[in-house]
């Protein structure tokens, strides 16, 4: 497994060359769409993009301000048919805004303590097809890259066989709050209680996935 460590960031691959197992966002296949705070759409056992943060990373009332004129902003454009401007436009006061707050660092940044992220990795890891193995281990998933921030963690996962993204999301953050709550002896919420999905396009797309998520320590 290869490992970058960049002072309390970690940064890996999950040791495993996932190149002959791309498997992609389908639009002629069925899609289940879930709405809570954000839209989730799923599609089997493709890649997704997933961002998923600590509970107190962002200002509540930020939040909810950006919710807002999200909702606002897709009421005037058609979501299935944004121009490149529009992509832009989107990317620029919405997701790009987001990470920028995220990595200004706000909050308790716990995920900088290595014993904490060392949880949260264990967790990524341990039902990885490609990663480490553990007897009688039922591999759930494909781990590409991730990375695990002071306040958020990034990843590629690509589900396997009956496994839902819904169900492998809420076995890291259940499993892991638990330990942390452990090791720190605080009660209270550890995660934001939904996540940031993004089925993954083609490869090209996965690739840029790829360095996003490997520079992004340096943000």
């Amino acid at each position: 497994m290869d490992i970058q460590r960049e002072e309390s960031n970690k940064i890996s691959n999950g040791g495993r060359d996932t190149a002959a197992t791309f498997d992609f966002f389908n639009p002629f296949a069925e899609m289940d769409i879930r709405q809570g705070r954000l839209p989730h759409w799923e599609q089997g056992n493709v890649w997704y993009f997933i961002t998923f943060r600590l509970a107190d990373s962002l200002p509540e009332g930020v939040v909810e301000k950006i919710r807002h004129e999200r909702q606002q902003w897709l009421k005037q454009h058609d979501p299935d048919n944004l121009t490149s401007e529009e992509k832009i436009e989107y990317y620029t006061l919405f997701s790009k805004r987001v990470e920028d707050l995220l990595n200004a660092g706000h909050g308790s940044c716990i995920l900088k303590d290595p014993p904490i992220a060392q949880i949260v990795e264990n967790a990524l890891l341990h039902f990885n097809s490609g990663g480490a193995p553990v007897a009688e281990k039922e591999s759930r998933y494909t781990l590409d890259e991730y990375v695990i921030i002071p306040n958020h963690v990034h990843l590629l996962v690509k589900p396997l066989g009956d496994h839902s993204l819904p169900q492998i999301l809420h076995t890291w953050k259940s499993f892991t709050a638990a330990e942390i709550k452990k090791a720190l002896g605080k009660q209270g919420h550890i995660w934001q209680k939904e996540s940031y999905d993004h089925i993954v396009r083609n490869q090209e797309s996965l690739q840029a996935f790829r360095t996003y998520i490997r520079n992004n320590p340096r943000k």
